[in-house]
Parts: structure tokens; sequence; C-alpha cells
């Protein structure tokens, strides 16, 4: 029962991709545009940038705060972000 049960487990495992293997979709604007997008919309800089559950997020510091976004992975547009605390 015990080798059946980690079977199952480590066949779960192998099969659904990893959490740090988000990559951007080929349909997908570059991360420098995108980061280009954000410093035009009032970031001074971004400390933190990577694609994940479908869309670029990451960190930086907008009006001298540190800010968390999402951003639209096909236009860059800001989808969401908030203060970082």
């Amino acid at each position: 029962m015990r080798t059946t049960v980690a079977l199952v487990f480590a066949a779960a495992l192998l099969s659904g991709t990893p959490a740090w293997a988000d990559k951007p979709g080929a349909d997908w604007m570059p991360a420098a545009q995108v980061k280009q997008k954000l410093m035009d919309a009032g970031y001074t800089s971004i400390t933190e940038f990577e694609a994940d559950d479908g869309h670029w997020e990451g960190e930086g510091v907008k009006n001298g705060k540190k800010m968390q976004f999402h951003a639209d992975p096909k236009t860059g547009a800001i989808m969401s972000e908030k203060p970082n605390d």
C-alpha cells in the first residue's frame, strides 16, 4: 500500500509543470518592452520581474513607494498594483 501511494505521489509531481518553470508565451510582449511601459507609467525602478501564472508580475518603486504589480502579458498594461508592505 505504501509503495502504491508513493508511486502515485511521484507521478503527480512529475506530471505537473513546476512553479519555477513559468515562461513567457510565444505571443507575449517582450520583458524589456513591458519594463519600459512600467517606467513610462511612473515606476522609477523595477526590482523584481518574472512571468508567473499567465502574466508578468514584479515589484518596483512608484511615487517613492514600493509596489507590487501585475501586467498584461500581451499588451504590457498594468492590470493591478498595490503597495508592497
